[in-house]
């Protein structure tokens, strides 16, 4: 009785008031004024700044073909790829030990709470996401869990394990969700809340970008890793706009994905659906990532020699969950 009545329409902008209703879920997201239009521009050019890296990346390995052709490689080639689940837990679990020891470069403050590296288990494997952070109990008697799918092992390449360990366990999400959990001196909301996207997942993002500076990216190949990861994500800024306000169609976003990255189709479906049915969402992250490190480049230039970096993501990690606009005033 639902589907027959359904609309045949993808975007959101389609429905009654549709562009003001997605113009709404995009500020509700990104916590900014910034329209649909600004975000799609922005978008397009994070995404051809990055297939710049990617290039020079290409040439660095004297791969020998254009980069599609290396994007089909990376897909192909088996040596990128652990032949079983211990293996890449082992993997995980080297790099949790190695990030702990390069922390100290970048951060003044940690969680009490640690984290533990976790198999997703086997009953929701098939339908679980590549990985995903489990918070810990508030008062640190239970540990983090960095959770890792092992369910398709050509899913999780061995050269984003850099990217994705910085992301979703230290300095990521575990610290941003573990240090705000810990300090009962902010009010609930900002301790337990995750609505602001921009900011829980522009910190993850942000994390990812201090690889270098904290000794990780030394191979090209994890380097590939962290700009394959951050083209997902400028990626979005153009897809979800794409479709929910210059009128792209399902295809035309799984076209323009496929053409700009090395994802496989079957992920890059699941993605568009995801932003199909759930309008603005995907667009905090990056979005988040650019303020995080915009405001980071002013406080640097206002501060000069007195600019200290552990000082940064301290105010930051330790203000609680904000919307980006109440972050650039604490900041400021």
């Amino acid at each position: 009785s639902y589907l027959p009545k359904s609309r045949s329409t993808t975007a959101w902008s389609a429905l009654p008031d549709g562009k003001a209703w997605y113009a709404h879920y995009v500020q509700s997201s990104t916590t900014t004024t910034l329209s649909p239009d600004a975000i799609h521009a922005l978008g397009q050019q994070e995404v051809a700044r990055i297939l710049g890296e990617m290039e020079a990346v290409r040439r660095e390995v004297k791969f020998d073909g254009d980069l599609q052709a290396f994007f089909k490689h990376l897909q192909d080639e088996p040596r990128y790829y652990y032949q079983k689940p211990e293996e890449l837990l082992a993997g995980y679990r080297a790099l949790q030990t190695r990030i702990n020891g390069l922390l100290p470069k970048l951060f003044d403050i940690a969680p009490k709470a640690d984290y533990e590296v976790r198999e997703v288990e086997a009953f929701r494997a098939a339908s679980a996401a590549g990985a995903s952070y489990q918070s810990p109990s508030s008062d640190g008697s239970r540990p983090g869990v960095f959770y890792v799918n092992t369910f398709n092992l050509k899913a999780q390449p061995i050269f984003g394990m850099e990217t994705l360990s910085l992301h979703e366990a230290s300095p990521g999400h575990h610290f941003q969700v573990a240090i705000a959990q810990e300090d009962t001196a902010l009010p609930k909301f900002r301790r337990f809340n995750t609505f602001y996207v921009a900011y829980v997942e522009g910190w993850a993002l942000y994390a990812e970008s201090l690889g270098k500076e904290m000794g990780l990216f030394t191979d090209p190949y994890q380097w590939y890793g962290r700009l394959s990861d951050e083209q997902l994500r400028a990626m979005r800024l153009v897809v979800d706009t794409g479709l929910h306000h210059k009128g792209w169609s399902r295809q035309q976003a799984i076209d323009y994905m496929l053409a700009n990255s090395s994802m496989v189709e079957s992920d890059v479906v699941s993605e568009v659906e995801r932003y199909i049915a759930n309008p603005g969402q995907a667009l905090g992250y990056k979005i988040g990532q650019l303020e995080i490190s915009r405001l980071r480049r002013e406080a640097e230039a206002a501060l000069g020699a007195r600019f200290d970096v552990k000082k940064f993501h301290r105010l930051v990690l330790t203000s609680g969950q904000l919307p980006m606009r109440v972050l650039r005033d604490t900041v400021n």
